[in-house]
């Protein structure tokens, strides 16, 4: 001990110890909350040293400062910065089961807001662990338990550990690329780099790629714009006859189920439906419906299901687009195109701040005329959760927005409630639901806010039919995303039927699904469940043709879910897809009928390889469409780009109610069409906190941070 103490009191030593320290909190990570894959003793060997290298070559840049003020102090915020990356990682991956990018973290700013509540319930006992180790270090130090060694290194042996760092991660990359030939060059899944080279070298590696993004927008050129073109026009489905213009001239009225997948449909816990009123519609005679529907997102998440739906363009590799290119990207989404096709007046409605996935300056780009964000509701006290106002007083709320809007309408509700850590106040809950008992709080919990969102869509749905206005409109509804992550699904497992231990990848693939419903009242009653295969990409092109607009002149990369051409190969965000018969799963391939590894024939192998082609092709073309924003040299016929600096999202409902008045009689809002009479009272909700008077609360609190700009 007397030895070891001697030695940690020299640099060298104090050194190694961090060094040591780090590489075992990362092999804890590795082993405790990451999910690498590690297959195989050579694997397992790769994985074990991968942390060194890195860490050693960081920490070596300590030994240049020779003063023992210095170099103490750098190590230690080397330490701490290194400590906090990993466990930020360690967070944002029992949320995304993925890893955090350049593009995130620069992205981060603006969807900070409200996150504490989820990275509050994704923390676990022991991630004390990741900085016990600095505490007892920073205490021994004060305590001059740990001595600072005045004697600096000299620049020859300074430069010396840099060296032996770098020669370390030469050799760690050489064994990587003997298990993972073309590792850096072929990076479809993060989790390799992690897994072969570690979360500083993914990081490194991130950045580097991130200025690189930056450099090809800068050179792009208009001809790039053709690859893209060519393959959309050549992918484009002509639409069904019997569907298209069904609903033409039609207020579209979309709702987002936030974390909705499609099994709480039709699903029963303790003998009770968890979403009766959804079933209800689900099964209705005027509802176009599809069971076999999927969630393409990435890091995005929510920001990469709404650009998806608004754009039928994918979500980024890394990061979110929203995010990250949103402010400044070129659009041509669904609020300009049915603006400029059909009048229609465009309106998002969401309880949360603005700013929060940057949607104050993307809604602007796609067109958005009206943004009511939580400035404009009341979400004091305990009205509102960490990410905005809860849903039954969103959707009654907004009425009062929502009867000033010049018909015909695209409108855009937002739902909050159903979101990790599904956290619901007792008085919110159904006192006859009784969720599940699995072990696991996310996924009971998971089942209570599910309910109550049926229960808030039950009530709009309510004023939709007493005031008419169901007649008038097609409601879109759609689950963005997964509600129970995939380092969570085996807790599900045992809702399913199953055994948590015979869990597999395909079971997580399947659970990809999400609801999306067209419901048309006085359609004909031709309603029904189809079957066919489609993702979010596919959504614009379907709606635009209900309505009656082509969608033929535009880039998309989705096609008409009605449409005979339609294209049943749906790519995900990780380069995985399914099809009908297949699902390929971090290239295994599953048969989708027994859910085991499929036995191919030579044909079934070559249409699978041009399936991996036609996904790998539209990725690359949406990725580069959007990082170069090559649509800025596309200008489609009748389409004049969106100039944001028209819209203003202040004093909305005053802006609304100008209009009316310029109109006079020729105003189409529902307002007017009731004869100026507000429809406010016909809204009825059995919300417990409509009566209640702002009031004090622990509660995260919902505040707009560009109010003072607006």
């Amino acid at each position: 001990m007397k030895k070891l103490s001697k030695f940690v009191n020299t640099r060298i030593g104090f050194y190694v110890l961090l060094v040591v320290l780090f590489w075992f909190k990362t092999l804890f990570a590795y082993f405790t909350d990451f999910k690498l894959g590690a297959e195989g003793i050579f694997q397992y060997l790769i994985l074990l040293i991968n942390p060194l290298p890195i860490t050693a070559l960081i920490y070596s840049f300590a030994f240049y400062f020779k003063r023992s003020r210095f170099f103490y102090p750098v190590l230690m915020g080397l330490d701490i910065a290194n400590s906090l990356l990993l466990y930020l990682n360690v967070i944002y991956y029992r949320e995304f089961t993925d890893f955090m990018t350049i593009a995130t973290m620069t992205g981060y700013s603006k969807v900070n807001q409200g996150l504490s509540g989820s990275s509050l319930a994704l923390t676990n006992l022991h991630d004390a662990f990741y900085w016990l180790d600095i505490v007892i270090i920073l205490v021994l130090m004060l305590t001059r338990q740990i001595k600072f060694d005045p004697r600096a290194l000299s620049s020859r042996l300074s430069f010396a550990f840099t060296s032996i760092a770098i020669t370390m991660f030469g050799v760690n990359l050489s064994l990587a690329e003997m298990s993972r030939p073309q590792l850096l060059g072929r990076t479809f899944d993060r989790t390799y780099i992690v897994k072969y080279l570690g979360i500083d070298a993914f990081t490194g590696y991130d950045l580097a790629k991130s200025q690189h993004i930056n450099n090809m927008r800068q050179s792009a050129t208009k001809s790039e714009l053709l690859k893209v073109k060519k393959f959309t026009d050549k992918h484009y489905a002509s639409p069904n006859p019997q569907m298209y213009g069904i609903a033409k001239g039609r207020n579209v009225i979309v709702i987002h189920l936030e974390s909705f997948q499609q099994f709480l449909i039709d699903r029963k816990v303790n003998g009770q439906e968890v979403t009766p009123f959804l079933n209800s519609l689900y099964h209705g005679k005027d509802t176009y419906a599809f069971d076999n529907f999927f969630h393409q997102v990435g890091q995005g998440k929510t920001s990469d299901a709404e650009n998806m739906l608004e754009t039928s363009t994918f979500g980024l590799p890394q990061g979110s687009l929203f995010a990250t290119l949103g402010s400044d990207n070129t659009f041509q989404g669904a609020p300009a195109i049915l603006n400029q096709r059909a009048g229609y007046t465009s309106a998002v409605f969401h309880g949360n701040v603005a700013s929060f996935w940057n949607r104050n300056n993307v809604y602007k780009n796609l067109g958005y005329q009206y943004f009511f964000d939580a400035s404009y509701y009341d979400t004091s006290g305990d009205k509102a959760t960490g990410y905005g106002l809860k849903d039954k007083l969103l959707f009654k709320d907004s009425v009062n927005y929502l009867q000033n809007l010049q018909q015909p309408f695209y409108t855009k509700f937002i739902t909050v409630t159903n979101h990790l850590p599904y956290d619901l106040d007792d008085e919110d809950k159904d006192p006859n639901f009784t969720t599940t008992n699995t072990g696991d709080t996310t996924v009971d919990n998971y089942f209570v806010t599910a309910h109550y969102l049926d229960q808030s869509l039950q009530e709009f749905f309510n004023y939709l039919q007493k005031t008419g206005l169901d007649k008038h409109s097609v409601i879109m509804i759609y689950g963005d995303h997964y509600g129970i992550s995939n380092s969570e699904n085996t807790s599900l497992a045992s809702v399913f039927g199953k055994s948590a231990d015979d869990w597999t990848d395909f079971d997580n693939a399947s659970l990809q699904r999400v609801p999306l419903m067209f419901v048309i009242p006085g359609s004909g009653g031709h309603g029904g469940i189809y079957h066919q295969y489609g993702g979010e990409v596919d959504v614009l092109p379907t709606l635009l043709h209900l309505l009656g607009i082509s969608s033929k002149r535009y880039i998309q990369f989705g096609t008409d879910l009605f449409s005979k051409e339609h294209s049943q190969v749906v790519a995900f965000r990780n380069r995985d897809f399914v099809t009908p018969h297949y699902s390929s799963v971090n290239g295994v391939i599953y048969d989708n009928h027994t859910g085991k590894v499929a036995k191919l024939t030579k044909k079934q192998k070559k249409q699978l390889k041009r399936d991996q082609k036609l996904v790998n092709t539209e990725l690359t073309l949406s990725d580069s469409l959007n990082e170069k924003n090559l649509l800025r040299f596309y200008h489609p016929k009748g389409f004049k780009p969106v100039k944001a600096a028209d819209y203003n999202y202040s004093n909305g409902l005053k802006h609304e109610k100008r209009i009316e008045k310029e109109l006079g009689l020729k105003s189409t809002s529902i307002f007017s069409k009731n004869n100026n009479r507000s429809t406010v009272d016909d809204y009825s909700t059995d919300a417990p906190e409509q009566n209640h008077s702002s009031t004090d609360s622990n509660r995260i609190k919902i505040t707009n941070p560009d109010a003072n700009n607006k």
